[in-house]
C-alpha cells in the first residue's frame, strides 16, 4: 500500500553568479530551506566555473551534497544578510521573525552582496533535482512571496545603506548604480554608514581609523564623510545630533558589474554569531596563503592588518571584517580593507583583539614574537613578513602623531588613541611627541 507524503508548500529561487546557474534555494512551509548545487554548475571544468565559495576549494565534496537548514538559510548565504540594527529594522518592516531568513534573502535578492543574485522561480518551475532530497513530503509548488520586493542588503551591525553616488555629487540611498535599478548607469555604488543613537560619533572615529591606516600601507577603498543632507531618500531611522555620515565606495561593484566577494564566516561556514569565537588569525592566514594567486602578497597586507589592528586599538576584526574577491571569478583574493574603528571609546576596558593570534588577544602583550610565531604557525617566511611590519610601524610612528592633529575624530577619543600608544610594548610604541 502506498504510503500518503504529507504535503508542504515550496517556493524556489534560483542563484546565480554572472551567467552560471549555482543552484536552487527551496524553501518549505514547514520552516526547511535547502539549498541544491545546479548539476550543470558541479560538472563544469573548474577552469570555467566561477567560484561561490572558497570553501568549494578546500572540500571537495562540498558541491555534492544538499546544504539543509531550518528557518535560517546556510552560512553561505545567511552571512549576505545584516544584522543588529539593520537587521531588526528589515524584520520589523517584513513583520517577519529576526530568524526566518528566507524573506529576507527574497527581499534583497537583486542587490546582495558580492555577485550573488537571486531570481524567483515560478510555481511549477522548480527543477526536480531541486526537490527530491525530501522523500517524506510532497511538494506543492508555489510563487515566491510578491510582497517582499527588492531591496539593499549588507552585512554588518551597523545602519549602513548601500547608495548611487550621483553626478552632483550628493547620494541616493537605497539604489545600487550596478544593481537592478540604475544598471548601466555611470553612477558609483557606495555605502553610507549613518551616525549610530548608541555609539557617539563612529563615522568621525572610522573615517579617521581608515585614514590613519592608508597612510601605513593599508590598501582601502575610496572614503569620504558625507553631510546628511547630501543623502535622497534616507529611511524614517533614530539619528542622533550629528550632522555627517560615513561613506565608503564599494569594491564588490566594478564597472558597471557586480564582483563576488566573501567574507571568512562565510568560507569557514559559520553563522554571524559565531564570527568572534571559532577560528583565529592563523587559520585565515592559511587559507589565503595556500588559496590565492597571490598568496604571500596578501598575508604581507593581512599582517600589516593585523599590526593596524593593535596600532588602533581595534577589537572588532572578526571573521565579516575579512573578506576575499574574486576579481577573475574563480581565485580568491585578500579584498581592500573596511571595518577598521577605533574601539576602546565604546568598549569599557577593552584590550583584545576579535581573534586569537598565537594563542594571544591582548594587544598590549603583543610584540614581534608574536608576529613570528603566527608566520611560522602558518609556514610564512617570516623575514617576508617582518619587513612589512617594520614598513607599517615606521609609516605609523612617522605620520600619525601630526595627522591625528588634522584628522576630524573628536578630541577626546584622540587623547584615548595617544594614552593607547603609550602603553604598548616597546616593540610597537608610538611618541606623541612632536
Amino acid at each position: 500500500m502506498a504510503i500518503m507524503k504529507r504535503k508542504e508548500e515550496v517556493a524556489g529561487l534560483r542563484l546565480l553568479l554572472a551567467d552560471q546557474q549555482v543552484g536552487v534555494l527551496t524553501h518549505y512551509s514547514g520552516g526547511k530551506n535547502i539549498l541544491v548545487f545546479s548539476p550543470d554548475y558541479v560538472t563544469l571544468p573548474k577552469a570555467h566555473r566561477h567560484t561561490l565559495t572558497l570553501t568549494q576549494l578546500l572540500n571537495e565534496g562540498y558541491l555534492s551534497k544538499p546544504l539543509i537548514c531550518a528557518q535560517r538559510l546556510p552560512p553561505v548565504l545567511s552571512n549576505l544578510l545584516p544584522e543588529g540594527a539593520l537587521r531588526a529594522w528589515l524584520t520589523f518592516q517584513l513583520k517577519v521573525h529576526d530568524e526566518d531568513e528566507f524573506p529576507l534573502l527574497v527581499h534583497t535578492r537583486h542587490n546582495l552582496p558580492g555577485g550573488l543574485t537571486a531570481e524567483a522561480i515560478p510555481a511549477g518551475q522548480v527543477p526536480i533535482w531541486a526537490l527530491d532530497h525530501r522523500e517524506q513530503v510532497e511538494a506543492v509548488q508555489v510563487e515566491v512571496d510578491p510582497s517582499a520586493q527588492h531591496s539593499f542588503s549588507l552585512a554588518g551591525v551597523q545602519m549602513k545603506f548601500s547608495a548611487s553616488r550621483q553626478a552632483h555629487g550628493g547620494f541616493n540611498i537605497g539604489l545600487d548604480a550596478n544593481g537592478a535599478k540604475l544598471f548601466l548607469t555611470n553612477n558609483e555604488s557606495w555605502i553610507i554608514k549613518t551616525p549610530s543613537v548608541i555609539h557617539k560619533h563612529v563615522p568621525l572615529n572610522e573615517y579617521t581609523a581608515m585614514r590613519l591606516a592608508q597612510a601605513a600601507g593599508i590598501v582601502i577603498p575610496e572614503i569620504m564623510l558625507v553631510d546628511l543632507t547630501q543623502l535622497t531618500n534616507l529611511p524614517d531611522i533614530p539619528l542622533p545630533q550629528e550632522s555627517q555620515a560615513y561613506a565608503i565606495k564599494r569594491f564588490d561593484r566594478q564597472n558597471g558589474q557586480r564582483v563576488h566577494t566573501e567574507d571568512f564566516a562565510q568560507v569557514f561556514q559559520l553563522y554571524s554569531r559565531d564570527k568572534y569565537g571559532k577560528h583565529n588569525y592563523e587559520q585565515i592566514a592559511d587559507a589565503l596563503y595556500h588559496y590565492s594567486p597571490q598568496g604571500l602578497k596578501d598575508i604581507q597586507q593581512m599582517a600589516r592588518r593585523l599590526l593596524i589592528n593593535i596600532l588602533l586599538a581595534n577589537g572588532d576584526a572578526h571573521l565579516k571584517n575579512w573578506s576575499v574577491i574574486y576579481q577573475d571569478r574563480a581565485n580568491p583574493l585578500l579584498s581592500p580593507a573596511y571595518d577598521i574603528v577605533f574601539t576602546s571609546p565604546y568598549v569599557a576596558n577593552e584590550q583584545e583583539v576579535a581573534l586569537n593570534m598565537a594563542k594571544n588577544k591582548n594587544w598590549y602583550q603583543m610584540s614581534m614574537a608574536s608576529f613570528e610565531t603566527w608566520a611560522k604557525r602558518t609556514g610564512i617566511p617570516w623575514p617576508a613578513v617582518r619587513v612589512h611590519l617594520k614598513d607599517t610601524l615606521e609609516a605609523a610612528r612617522d605620520n600619525w602623531p601630526t595627522m591625528l592633529n588634522d584628522l576630524p575624530m573628536v578630541e577626546s577619543q584622540k587623547v584615548l588613541l595617544r594614552a593607547h600608544w603609550q602603553r604598548l610594548h616597546s616593540d610597537f610604541r608610538i611618541s606623541t611627541i612632536l
